[in-house]
């Protein structure tokens, strides 16, 4: 009787499978159903072994059942906190704040090796039509602060408008907040970054924490609500996450700290009167009675007006060769005035983000954070109703202009006229 026609052989088997009713031959039972059978038959048990496997069985269960509970609920958490951030950008946060960052890192990098930005080509008839739109979009009385002087495109020639300034938000008649557009470089050129400059004597910093990042129960409040919204002349984002270590330092506001300041890190500083500074922690500032706030992310970009020797070291502006690659990105910087410069653009690397900061005037500056999700900055126009000024975007990405007077999932800095 052969096994290969698929009859009853000498081990009991029928087409690979236990024949039902097959009687194996003798000595071989035991060996052959411990092989076959983890578990003894059901008929097989005493009525006590019979209701530990019962309770094993529900146990087991209901571990499983708990277990898919505790994940569904926490992304159903994540998908629906308040906020106005993307699913990708949610499900994007929940996975590094369970310690799958590098999981989202490698989804990241493969995402951009599948789709890098275009070489070469023209910006959209949107881009151009602002970069062409130097007139004030606020009005301007007089100008104890002049327009600063045109700033020399970094790609040669240069379009209509770009590199020239124009009145973002404006205090008592004066053009406090000013923007300009340039194209980042020779090669990307149909994608734009817009520079921000603001008065260091005309306005006042603060800065506020985010709901999720980093958390907690601050004083402050995760958004610019009604009623705190007079003199309001910009906003812009946080850097890297503190909660994970993402950012390589730590948060400060109003006496409570998240994650740890670090010396060496470069910082964003806040006093009591309202100034910010710009440098890295333990050499340039340091913690006084004065200080309100501090928002540590990575290292200095610029220092000492010129970008640092390593800016082309893959990994220390985002994961693996993060530094390289194009794509969404913000950094601040003080000049040697005091006034600040703010940077966001569409496709940007380590190093031309820093090169932006310098050629906009900056001897000291920082990254903020990088990818569509995060990178901001508004500013804020009084004109319709001072107590509610109109919000817009100084270049669009996922979140709207509002996106700071709704509960914000996290920390920014908020500008007002002094």
């Amino acid at each position: 009787m052969a096994d290969s026609a698929g009859q009853p052989g000498n081990d009991g088997v029928r087409g690979g499978r236990s024949g039902r009713g097959a009687v194996p031959p003798s000595g071989a039972t035991a060996v052959g159903r411990r092989r076959r059978l983890p578990w003894k038959a059901r008929g097989d048990l005493t009525a006590h072994q019979l209701k530990r496997r019962k309770l094993a069985t529900r146990g087991a269960l209901a571990a499983c059942l708990l277990c898919v509970g505790a994940v569904g609920y926490s992304v159903g958490e994540a998908l629906t906190y308040p906020g106005d951030d993307s699913t990708a950008a949610r499900l994007a946060g929940w996975a590094r704040e369970h310690e799958m960052g590098v999981v989202v890192d490698k989804l990241e990098n493969l995402q951009y090796r599948i789709d890098p930005p275009e070489v070469g080509g023209s910006l959209p008839s949107a881009a151009l039509a602002r970069m062409r739109a130097t007139a004030p979009p606020v009005p301007v009385h007089h100008q104890n602060v002049p327009l600063r002087a045109p700033m020399r495109p970094l790609v040669s020639p240069g379009l209509p408008g770009e590199g020239v300034w124009r009145v973002l938000s404006a205090a008592h008649g004066d053009p406090v907040v000013q923007g300009t557009y340039v194209r980042p470089d020779a090669d990307h050129t149909s994608y734009q970054a817009a520079i921000a400059w603001i008065s260091g004597k005309k306005a006042r910093f603060e800065l506020h924490p985010g709901v999720r990042e980093p958390g907690g129960t601050f004083s402050v409040p995760p958004n610019v609500p009604e009623g705190r919204r007079t003199g309001l002349l910009a906003t812009w984002n946080g850097g890297f996450k503190v909660t994970d270590g993402g950012s390589r330092g730590g948060f400060y506001l109003g006496g409570e700290t998240a994650g740890e300041l670090r010396d060496g890190a470069a910082s964003e500083v806040f006093y009591k009167d309202g100034s910010i500074r710009i440098g890295q922690w333990g050499r340039d500032m340091r913690m006084t009675r004065d200080v309100v706030g501090v928002r540590q992310c990575l290292d200095l970009m610029v220092d000492g007006g010129k970008v640092v020797p390593d800016i082309d070291v893959d990994s220390k502006w985002g994961a693996t060769d993060q530094s390289r690659m194009f794509v969404e990105r913000s950094g601040v910087g003080v000049t040697a005035q005091g006034d600040v410069v703010m940077v966001v653009g569409q496709a940007l690397t380590a190093r031309t983000l820093a090169e932006l900061m310098q050629h906009a005037g900056a001897v000291r500056a920082m990254p903020l954070d990088m990818n569509r999700a995060w990178p901001s900055f508004m500013s804020y126009d009084p004109t319709k109703n001072p107590a509610n000024p109109e919000p817009t975007n100084i270049l669009d990405f996922d979140n709207p202009p509002e996106r700071y007077y709704n509960q914000a999932t996290r920390d920014f800095v908020a500008v007002y006229a002094k």
